[in-house]
């Protein structure tokens, strides 16, 4: 095995290229993701945390996770989340997402009277009482941070030509902020309006939008799973 080329990166140029990553073909990766979440859920601008946060803690802890075990068992990583597992990672999370979608309108529905004043209170009132499922939009994320990617290797093999996990913590650390920061402004300001807004039009739709984008959630999650779509 030929040795590595020394690679050096500080955690500014870390967090820099993340910046660049989250800029572009991250936002492009993560809307057929979480755009159907935001739909179901209709959390606007105001509650847009309650997905974005879990998500965005999975693709930190994903990134930091895979700089520091390259730092600490150097390149095998590269091999690791190459291999066929991580699009079944990412495919279930995302089944398990529509699914948690699912029981959430299932007890919201529960809830509610047959008066639509007191649905649409019931409805707002269990949406704002807790976070949206944040386990598996934080497996989700995970799933994300775990696709192979030019940026990541750059990470990947500082990390790894480091030898140290703590450096190769904080390089992807510093990465996942950088990445996570931009796609989550977009997505607050953005998607989750726009979701908002398609839900406040169609209101009368409401059960159907929320159905269709369960089930949407499910086609993705089985196409990334079998292969057929590459965040």
């Amino acid at each position: 095995m030929m040795p590595l080329e020394p690679v050096t990166l500080s955690v500014g140029a870390a967090v820099l290229l993340g910046l660049g990553f989250g800029a572009g073909p991250c936002n492009i990766a993560c809307l057929p993701y979480l755009g159907p979440v935001f739909l179901a859920s209709g959390n606007g601008v105001r509650d847009s945390w309650r997905t974005l946060l879990p998500f965005s803690l999975g693709r930190v802890s994903g990134y930091s996770l895979l700089a520091a075990l390259a730092g600490w068992a150097g390149l095998w990583v590269q091999d690791w989340i190459a291999s066929p597992w991580v699009p079944w990672f990412l495919g279930g999370a995302t089944i398990l997402v529509a699914v948690s979608l699912l029981f959430r309108q299932q007890r919201c529905a529960s809830h509610c009277s047959t008066s639509e004043v007191r649905v649409e209170t019931n409805t707002r009132n269990l949406r704002a009482g807790k976070p949206l499922m944040p386990g598996s939009l934080f497996l989700m994320g995970m799933g994300m941070a775990l696709n192979p990617c030019a940026p990541l290797s750059t990470i990947i093999l500082a990390a790894a030509t480091s030898a140290s996990v703590f450096t190769g913590l904080s390089l992807g650390l510093g990465f996942g902020l950088g990445a996570a920061l931009i796609p989550g402004i977009v997505f607050a300001f953005g998607i989750a309006h726009l979701g908002s807004q398609i839900r406040e039009h169609l209101s009368e739709w409401g059960g159907t939008l929320e159905k269709g984008s369960v089930g949407l959630l499910v086609l993705i999650g089985a196409g990334t799973a079998l292969g057929w779509i590459t965040p």
